[in-house]
């Protein structure tokens, strides 16, 4: 008779060890976390989309660094650590240094007047008319950018109010009854909840803004970068884009 064998050979133990390998490694993504930057005016956008991304993605957090995309796109390029871009404008994800960016949606201009609009702004040519009072965004922001370009385009020179830093100070002009109008995009007019009326420009063609997103060299979550691009231009992310009056591209 053989004498019985009561411990596990060194040849079965690392077969095991490999099979428990294996089962505690499926779904790869557990206990990682997916860095986003992204522009301010993604918030409202990028925040629903991250928890449904983490709903499918079990033991992956999505976490947002938003910002001014020139400040992100400095960062970046600066070796800050970060799995995916998604700026507003080209000239930021250029600077960002990423490469093959794709763009997801796109904003274009309105002309934000309070309720009722009193001052009967019905286009771009009546932000010059006597007795108008007009806040503009600052020319680095892109609201003021878009305007210059918008303006130029159709010829119309406005001497504004006021100057100020970004899309919401300039909607707090109008807000507050201290502007009759100021031009920024049509996110920001829905953004603001129903205090201003928005009226659509489409002279203003010329000065819509692209959004895009790019994976960041350098990141190891390359497949999970892919995948939240995936969601953005899913069905999922054209309703939520759309909803917060972007136009989305998918092509």
């Amino acid at each position: 008779m053989y004498p019985k064998v009561n411990h596990v050979t060194p040849v079965i133990r690392v077969v095991l060890a490999l099979v428990l390998l294996a089962v505690t490694g499926c779904g790869g993504g557990e206990g990682k976390t997916l860095t986003v930057f992204a522009d301010t005016s993604l918030t409202g956008t990028f925040g629903p989309l991250g928890r449904t991304f983490e709903a499918t993605h079990p033991g992956v957090a999505v976490r947002f660094d938003f910002g001014g995309s020139d400040a992100l796109a400095r960062r970046i390029a600066g070796g800050a650590r970060a799995d995916l871009f998604a700026a507003a404008g080209e000239a930021a994800m250029r600077a960002s240094r990423a490469p093959n960016a794709r763009v997801f949606a796109r904003d274009s201009l309105q002309i934000a007047v309070p309720k009722g609009n009193p001052a009967h702004v019905a286009n771009l040519k009546d932000l010059a008319a006597p007795g108008v009072t007009v806040a503009l965004c600052a020319e680095t922001a892109p609201c003021g950018t878009g305007a210059g370009i918008a303006l130029a385009d159709a010829g119309v020179t406005v001497t504004p109010a006021s100057r100020e830093r970004d899309a919401a100070a300039a909607l707090d002009k109008v807000r507050l009854g201290k502007a009759d109008a100021a031009l920024v995009y049509r996110t920001d007019v829905r953004a603001a909840g129903g205090a201003v009326e928005g009226v659509d420009v489409p002279e203003a063609a010329k000065a819509a803004l692209d959004y895009l997103v790019a994976t960041v060299p350098g990141t190891e979550n390359i497949a999970l970068t892919r995948e939240f691009v995936d969601l953005l231009l899913s069905n999922e992310g054209r309703r939520v884009l759309a909803g917060a009056g972007f136009t989305p591209v998918t092509g």
